[in-house]
Protein backbone atom coordinates (compact mmCIF):
# COMPACT_ATOMS: atom_id res chain seq x y z
CA UNK A 1 0.00 0.00 0.00
CA UNK A 2 1.58 3.28 -1.08
CA UNK A 3 0.79 6.65 0.37
CA UNK A 4 -0.77 9.56 -1.47
CA UNK A 5 1.81 11.87 -3.10
CA UNK A 6 3.01 14.45 -0.62
CA UNK A 7 1.86 12.50 2.41
CA UNK A 8 2.99 14.51 5.40
CA UNK A 9 6.18 12.52 5.83
CA UNK A 10 8.01 11.97 7.98
CA UNK A 11 5.86 13.61 10.64
CA UNK A 12 2.47 12.36 9.38
CA UNK A 13 0.64 15.56 10.23
CA UNK A 14 2.66 18.39 11.66
CA UNK A 15 2.01 20.89 14.40
CA UNK A 16 -0.14 23.89 13.43
CA UNK A 17 1.59 27.21 12.77
CA UNK A 18 2.31 29.54 15.68
CA UNK A 19 -0.79 31.28 16.95
CA UNK A 20 -3.16 28.49 15.97
CA UNK A 21 -4.87 26.15 18.34
CA UNK A 22 -2.43 23.41 19.27
CA UNK A 23 -4.10 20.34 20.71
CA UNK A 24 -3.04 16.73 20.63
CA UNK A 25 -1.77 15.20 17.39
CA UNK A 26 -1.27 18.24 15.18
CA UNK A 27 -4.45 20.30 15.48
CA UNK A 28 -6.54 17.38 16.67
CA UNK A 29 -8.01 18.13 20.10
CA UNK A 30 -6.74 16.34 23.17
CA UNK A 31 -9.16 14.16 25.09
CA UNK A 32 -9.30 16.04 28.40
CA UNK A 33 -8.59 14.24 31.66
CA UNK A 34 -9.25 14.84 35.32
CA UNK A 35 -11.08 17.67 37.08
CA UNK A 36 -14.64 17.98 38.35
CA UNK A 37 -17.72 18.47 36.20
CA UNK A 38 -18.80 22.09 36.06
CA UNK A 39 -22.41 23.08 36.90
CA UNK A 40 -22.87 24.30 33.31
CA UNK A 41 -21.92 20.89 31.90
CA UNK A 42 -24.11 19.09 34.45
CA UNK A 43 -27.04 21.29 33.41
CA UNK A 44 -26.49 20.55 29.72
CA UNK A 45 -26.10 16.83 30.50
CA UNK A 46 -29.54 16.80 32.17
CA UNK A 47 -31.06 18.63 29.19
CA UNK A 48 -29.57 16.15 26.69
CA UNK A 49 -30.48 13.11 28.83
CA UNK A 50 -34.10 13.12 27.67
CA UNK A 51 -35.16 9.97 29.54
CA UNK A 52 -33.32 11.05 32.70
CA UNK A 53 -31.53 7.69 32.84
CA UNK A 54 -28.24 9.21 33.95
CA UNK A 55 -26.68 8.21 30.63
CA UNK A 56 -26.64 9.72 27.14
CA UNK A 57 -27.07 7.68 23.96
CA UNK A 58 -25.95 8.60 20.45
CA UNK A 59 -29.58 9.37 19.59
CA UNK A 60 -29.89 11.78 22.52
CA UNK A 61 -26.61 13.41 21.56
CA UNK A 62 -27.83 13.83 18.00
CA UNK A 63 -30.89 15.64 19.31
CA UNK A 64 -28.66 18.17 21.07
CA UNK A 65 -25.96 18.91 18.47
CA UNK A 66 -26.63 21.02 15.40
CA UNK A 67 -24.26 22.45 12.79
CA UNK A 68 -24.27 25.98 11.42
CA UNK A 69 -27.13 25.13 9.06
CA UNK A 70 -29.38 24.06 11.91
CA UNK A 71 -29.08 20.41 10.92
CA UNK A 72 -28.46 17.68 13.47
CA UNK A 73 -25.02 16.12 13.57
CA UNK A 74 -24.92 12.94 11.51
CA UNK A 75 -25.45 9.50 13.04
CA UNK A 76 -21.85 8.70 12.09
CA UNK A 77 -20.47 11.69 13.99
CA UNK A 78 -22.59 11.03 17.09
CA UNK A 79 -21.73 7.32 17.18
CA UNK A 80 -18.06 8.20 16.71
CA UNK A 81 -18.02 10.63 19.62
CA UNK A 82 -19.98 8.36 21.96
CA UNK A 83 -17.58 5.53 21.08
CA UNK A 84 -14.52 7.69 21.83
CA UNK A 85 -15.65 8.47 25.37
CA UNK A 86 -17.64 5.34 26.25
CA UNK A 87 -14.84 3.72 28.25
CA UNK A 88 -16.97 0.85 29.62
CA UNK A 89 -18.43 0.07 26.16
CA UNK A 90 -22.08 0.32 27.15
CA UNK A 91 -23.07 2.41 24.14
CA UNK A 92 -23.80 5.34 26.46
CA UNK A 93 -21.81 7.96 28.34
CA UNK A 94 -22.20 9.17 31.93
CA UNK A 95 -21.78 12.76 33.12
CA UNK A 96 -18.00 12.47 33.59
CA UNK A 97 -17.57 11.04 30.08
CA UNK A 98 -19.95 13.69 28.75
CA UNK A 99 -17.81 16.40 30.35
CA UNK A 100 -14.84 15.22 28.27
CA UNK A 101 -16.97 15.02 25.12
CA UNK A 102 -18.32 18.54 25.77
CA UNK A 103 -14.78 19.93 25.93
CA UNK A 104 -13.75 17.92 22.88
CA UNK A 105 -16.64 19.19 20.74
CA UNK A 106 -15.93 22.80 21.72
CA UNK A 107 -12.26 22.35 20.82
CA UNK A 108 -13.26 20.96 17.43
CA UNK A 109 -15.56 23.95 16.87
CA UNK A 110 -12.59 26.24 17.48
CA UNK A 111 -10.46 24.24 15.02
CA UNK A 112 -13.27 24.32 12.44
CA UNK A 113 -13.73 28.09 12.74
CA UNK A 114 -9.98 28.54 12.23
CA UNK A 115 -10.27 26.93 8.80
CA UNK A 116 -13.73 28.27 7.87
CA UNK A 117 -12.14 31.51 6.70
CA UNK A 118 -15.29 33.01 5.18
CA UNK A 119 -17.36 32.00 8.24
CA UNK A 120 -19.91 30.28 6.01
CA UNK A 121 -20.45 27.41 8.43
CA UNK A 122 -18.96 25.08 5.81
CA UNK A 123 -15.46 24.29 4.67
CA UNK A 124 -15.15 24.46 0.90
CA UNK A 125 -12.51 22.71 -1.19
CA UNK A 126 -9.89 25.47 -0.99
CA UNK A 127 -10.35 25.80 2.77
CA UNK A 128 -10.07 22.04 3.25
CA UNK A 129 -6.87 22.00 1.19
CA UNK A 130 -5.40 24.71 3.42
CA UNK A 131 -6.58 22.92 6.57
CA UNK A 132 -4.97 19.63 5.55
CA UNK A 133 -1.77 21.44 4.56
CA UNK A 134 -1.58 23.15 7.94
CA UNK A 135 -2.15 19.79 9.61
CA UNK A 136 0.97 18.56 7.82
CA UNK A 137 -0.61 16.65 4.92
CA UNK A 138 0.45 17.53 1.37
CA UNK A 139 -2.49 15.97 -0.43
CA UNK A 140 -3.00 16.43 -4.15
CA UNK A 141 -5.91 18.61 -5.38
CA UNK A 142 -7.51 15.43 -6.75
CA UNK A 143 -7.46 13.77 -3.34
CA UNK A 144 -8.86 16.88 -1.64
CA UNK A 145 -11.65 16.86 -4.22
CA UNK A 146 -12.27 13.18 -3.42
CA UNK A 147 -12.54 14.01 0.31
CA UNK A 148 -14.99 16.82 -0.40
CA UNK A 149 -17.16 14.71 -2.68
CA UNK A 150 -17.07 11.83 -0.20
CA UNK A 151 -18.34 14.12 2.57
CA UNK A 152 -20.92 15.93 0.46
CA UNK A 153 -21.49 14.58 -3.07
CA UNK A 154 -24.23 17.13 -3.77
CA UNK A 155 -22.85 20.54 -2.75
CA UNK A 156 -19.14 19.82 -2.33
CA UNK A 157 -18.71 21.36 1.11
CA UNK A 158 -18.01 20.04 4.59
CA UNK A 159 -20.02 20.83 7.72
CA UNK A 160 -18.48 20.76 11.19
CA UNK A 161 -19.73 17.24 12.00
CA UNK A 162 -18.44 15.94 8.65
CA UNK A 163 -15.13 17.70 9.33
CA UNK A 164 -14.75 15.98 12.71
CA UNK A 165 -15.45 12.55 11.18
CA UNK A 166 -13.08 13.20 8.27
CA UNK A 167 -10.20 14.38 10.46
CA UNK A 168 -10.58 11.58 13.01
CA UNK A 169 -10.65 8.99 10.23
CA UNK A 170 -7.54 10.44 8.57
CA UNK A 171 -5.85 10.52 11.98
CA UNK A 172 -6.64 6.84 12.60
CA UNK A 173 -5.34 5.74 9.19
CA UNK A 174 -2.27 7.94 9.61
CA UNK A 175 -1.39 6.35 12.92
CA UNK A 176 -1.92 2.84 11.50
CA UNK A 177 0.28 3.72 8.50
CA UNK A 178 2.99 5.26 10.67
CA UNK A 179 3.31 2.09 12.77
CA UNK A 180 3.94 0.07 9.59
CA UNK A 181 6.24 2.63 7.94
CA UNK A 182 9.33 1.36 9.74
CA UNK A 183 11.71 3.17 7.37
CA UNK A 184 9.82 6.46 7.81
CA UNK A 185 9.86 7.04 4.06
CA UNK A 186 6.11 7.26 3.43
CA UNK A 187 5.81 3.79 1.88
CA UNK A 188 4.71 0.46 3.34
CA UNK A 189 4.41 -3.11 2.13
CA UNK A 190 1.33 -4.68 3.64
CA UNK A 191 -0.20 -8.15 3.60
CA UNK A 192 -3.81 -8.43 2.44
CA UNK A 193 -5.20 -9.47 5.84
CA UNK A 194 -3.26 -6.70 7.57
CA UNK A 195 -4.68 -4.24 5.05
CA UNK A 196 -8.20 -5.47 5.80
CA UNK A 197 -7.49 -5.21 9.53
CA UNK A 198 -6.41 -1.59 9.13
CA UNK A 199 -9.35 -0.72 6.88
CA UNK A 200 -11.96 -2.31 9.15
CA UNK A 201 -10.50 -1.08 12.44
CA UNK A 202 -9.94 2.50 11.24
CA UNK A 203 -13.22 2.95 9.37
CA UNK A 204 -16.06 4.80 11.06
Amino acid sequence: MRNQPGYGQPQYGGQPPTGQLEMGHGPYPNIPIGGGVSPQVQQWFRAVDKDQSGFITAAELKGALVNAQGQSFSDTACNLMIGMFDKDRTGTINVEEFDKLYTYVNQWLTVFKTYDVDQSGHIEEQELSKAMSQMGFRFTPEFINFLIKRSDPKDGRVSVDQFIVLCVQIQRFTEAFRVRDTQQNGTVTIAFEDFLNVALSCSI
